[in-house]
Formats: C-alpha cells, structure tokens, sequence
C-alpha cells in the first residue's frame, strides 16, 4: 500500500521559511517571503478592524507595514506551531505566539508608549499545493491598548497577564505527523464541547463533566478584555458563568458555522469564521447591555492535553468585531479616552547624553 506523503510535516517546513523572516522583521525579507508562501490570490480573513484582504501585497501593505512602523524593532516568537489534516481532508497549521517591539509611535491611535510591547496571535494557515490559499488571523489588540493604559472599555474580569507558552515547552510540535495522536486529542477536546454545550440547555454545571475532559490545575487563557483563570473555579467565575448568563442559547444557532478541529500530538486546535453564533439576552458580560442580537463570534483556540485531559486552552476572541457587531466603535472611544494624550512618536534616544 502507498503511504500517505506526510503534508503537516512539510507544511510546518513551508512556513518556517515566513516565520524566520518575521524573527528579525525585515520588511523586504518579510515581503518576499510572504509572496513566496502565499497564494497570490489567498483569502485573507483579519480580526477587526482590518477586515478581510487577498493576496500577500495586500496583508503586507494594510497590516505588517504599519505595525512595523510604529514598533521598528519588531520581532516574532512562535510558542505553538502545529499542523493536521481536518475529516473533510483539508490541510491546516496554526501558529500562536506574541509579536513583541519598542512601541515607539502610535498604531491604530493606540498612543506609544517608548517601552517594550507584547500582543498575542493566532493565525491559522490552510494550505493546498505548498501554497497558503487560506489564512484566519486574530491579533490581541487590546492587549495592546491595555499596555498603553488606553483600554477604553469595561475592565476584565480575569487576570491579564502576559500569557505564556507551554508548560511543557513542547509547542513547536516536530514531525512526522503522528494520526492517531492526532485522533486522541481532537476526539477528547470534540467530545468536551459536546458536554459543554449541553450547560444550561439540558441542566445544571454537573453536565458538562468539567472534571473528567479538565485538569484540576488547567490553565485558561482568554483574550485580553476577559482575562485568564485557573481551574474550574477560575473558569467558572471569571468567565462562563458571565458569558452564559448573557447568552444562553450557546450551541443553539451552531447549524450554518462551519469549523474546522485538527490536532498534531498533544495538541488540537479550532478554527472557524465565525466558529459561534449566540444572542446577548441578558447583562453581564464584558458590561454589555442586553440588546437581544444574536452575534457572531470568531474564535481560534488551541488545547494541550496531559495525562488524558486538557492543562491549558488558549483562545482568542475578536472582541473588537464583537463591539463593532453591537454598535460600540472602540477606536471612536479610544480617541475620545485619549485626546488629551500625545499621540505623537516616542523622542528616545540611545545615547547616554
């Protein structure tokens, strides 16, 4: 019998050439290896408030050039870097790290602060023929406007910390490509959201099983605007009791979302654009007003299983899209908190007079 050739494996070679680029982050470089990895006319889907591009002109000019002028020493740090094959047979890799740099002008009116800056991504890669035609990508800007002390908004009720990498150091996953692996760990975490959703539809905590898909010291990294927690408590609290309070009816409008799960060792990950579809019926989360629009939600999580249940979920959610769905321009408010800031470029210089 033919094998199979190993397609997440040389994916993960493919890309490595854009992520080595984006290390030191020379325009130039980044560039050619941007068109060199992407397919000219790849659908570029960009958390708020890029919105969607093609081609990698496009994602270069409208996202990569600006942040680089603002944060001139910009570097990426990958800590996952991981690939599979969906059941439909479609090929993804997801990468998840911070790009960090001396934020030194404003980006996005987000005023710069002349210090070390960190955001978090997730970007997600499908990929047919060597080629990225597909790309779904959430930057944590808030994040960076939290480190700007300009977060206009309600505060978090998680902790905001610069969230880290795995504990096990393990992320940047080598291949070959192990399937059944991959099998284990997307069934457990497929398995987990089926429970979770069935909370409060068909009852109490109790039916989600927390206990049985959920280390008792797992970590829970949400995006910046909800905060991160620990155990089921932590989880609990500081955002699925707020989040389901205000939309019950999650799993309920799931049946036109098209999500795509592929897993590469310990890992699994999600992806879908949007991967959720709920109505904000009552108050309590993110000190939003009860509206009773349904919304959408995008979301590009990872999971890390250990000893047979997950010990860290990272998720990022455009919560700026979410905003701009129910009408709140975040960027007009950004303005208003901060009119009476600098917004000028940071005047440092590295000399010692």
């Amino acid at each position: 019998m033919t094998q199979k050739p190993d397609l997440p494996t040389a994916h993960k070679a493919r890309l490595a050439l854009l992520f080595g680029a984006m290390r030191d982050f020379d325009a130039a470089e980044v560039r050619a290896a941007l068109v060199e990895c992407l397919a000219a006319d790849a659908k570029i889907h960009m958390c708020h408030p890029f919105g969607d591009l093609t081609g990698p002109e496009a994602l270069f000019d409208a996202a990569y050039a600006p942040i680089l002028s603002s944060l001139p020493d910009l570097e990426r740090r990958d800590w996952i870097v991981m690939a599979g094959e969906t059941d439909q047979g479609d090929q993804w890799l997801a990468a998840g790290g911070h790009y960090v740099g001396t934020f030194m002008a404003p980006w996005l009116e987000i005023p710069a602060t002349g210090h070390l800056a960190h955001m978090r991504f997730h970007e997600f890669y499908r990929l047919v023929d060597t080629k990225v035609v597909e790309m779904q990508v959430i930057w944590d800007i808030p994040e960076l406007m939290m480190q700007a002390n300009a977060w206009p908004l309600a505060p978090s009720l998680g902790r905001e910390i610069l969230v880290p990498g795995p504990a096990t150091l393990d992320g940047i996953v080598p291949g070959p490509w192990n399937r059944d692996a991959a099998a284990a760990s997307c069934n457990h975490v497929t398995d987990m959201l089926a429970h979770l959703i069935r909370h409060p539809a068909e009852g109490g905590p109790e039916v989600m099983e927390l206990d049985r898909f959920w280390h008792p010291r797992f970590n829970w990294y949400g995006p910046a605007g909800i905060g991160s927690c620990r155990g089921v408590p932590g989880f609990r609290n500081w955002h699925q009791i707020p989040f389901l309070t205000a939309m019950p009816d999650r799993g309920k409008q799931d049946a036109a979302l098209d999500m795509h799960f592929f897993g590469d060792e310990a890992y699994a990950a999600v992806t879908g654009w949007p991967n959720m579809r709920q109505t904000i019926t009552n108050g309590g989360w993110l000190g939003i007003a009860p509206s009773g629009q349904s919304i959408e939600l995008r979301s590009l999580d990872f999971w890390r299983m250990e000893d047979g249940r997950i010990r860290e979920n990272w998720v990022l959610v455009d919560l700026l899209d979410v905003y701009a769905q129910l009408g709140v321009d975040v960027f007009a408010r950004l303005r208003e908190f901060n009119k009476a800031r600098s917004l000028g470029p940071i005047p440092l210089k590295g000399d010692l007079c």
